[in-house]
């Protein structure tokens, strides 16, 4: 690896990265030259193995980000591997019911995860990266629901659409400091959390009939999108929500 998207020498921190898309996205980096620190609930000792195997650094940091509690955590032991360059917010949950049913409950425990820990995780790395006026790259793990409106998962749309806009906001005050914030928007990716759907033949149907491509996504199919933006090949991309779809808004 090397040239505009040669990551040696930086250090990426990724939310989530015990499995699925956040796995995908610490490995895909880490091929491409970043060292790696993974931050979740769960053992994340299958992505450490996938990043030792490349020659690369791991260092795992166990946190809930269900409440505002490990952020300042987080950054401390992040910091232990080296200075943090890129943070990926793709922590999230998601739950389903019909909008008419949906407990507050559920709606809080979406949002706490999904948009309130990004924006304080956010906040509290920019203050890192600022302090040594280097800069850094922050890349949020959006929606097709950044776009569209869904269907029973009314505070995992309104989350993954707030990222949206959060995106936009924080590019717009960071921009001039060095920090590139952007946002990845999956598509249909076979994740934990479309196990549901994907298990129900006659949505798993309409969905497959919209793709373009044909076929759910893999969770590798993200990691050139993420290393682009983390790279020296993004420098002048703020703000941007970049589908990766199968060409899902195409159709």
């Amino acid at each position: 690896m090397g040239g505009a998207f040669d990551l040696s020498g930086r250090n990426a921190v990724v939310t989530g990265a015990n499995t699925g898309l956040g796995q995908a996205i610490a490995v895909a980096l880490a091929e491409a030259g970043a060292g790696i620190v993974a931050v979740g609930r769960s053992d994340m000792s299958e992505t450490g193995d996938r990043v030792r195997a490349l020659g690369r650094p791991f260092r795992a940091v166990t946190a809930d980000l269900s409440s505002l509690e490990p952020v300042a955590r987080v950054v401390a032991e992040a910091e232990t591997a080296g200075r943090p360059d890129i943070l990926v917010n793709n922590a999230g949950i998601i739950r389903r019911a019909d909008a008419l049913d949906f407990s507050e409950a559920d709606w809080d425990a979406v949002m706490d995860v999904n948009l309130k820990s990004v924006f304080f995780l956010s906040q509290a790395f920019a203050r890192r990266m600022l302090a040594d006026e280097r800069g850094g790259r922050i890349i949020n793990i959006a929606s097709l629901l950044s776009f569209q409106g869904g269907i029973r998962i009314p505070s995992y749309t309104a989350s993954k659409s707030g990222l949206a806009g959060l995106t936009r906001l924080l590019a717009c005050e960071w921009a001039g400091r060095g920090i590139n914030v952007n946002a990845i928007a999956p598509g249909y990716f076979i994740t934990n959390n479309t196990e549901a759907l994907r298990a129900d033949p006659e949505r798993s149907g309409q969905i497959l009939g919209r793709i373009p491509a044909g076929h759910w996504g893999d969770p590798r199919d993200l990691g050139g999108a993420a290393v682009f933006l983390a790279s020296p090949a993004a420098s002048y991309i703020h703000g941007i929500v970049l589908p990766v779809d199968g060409g899902w808004l195409a159709r």
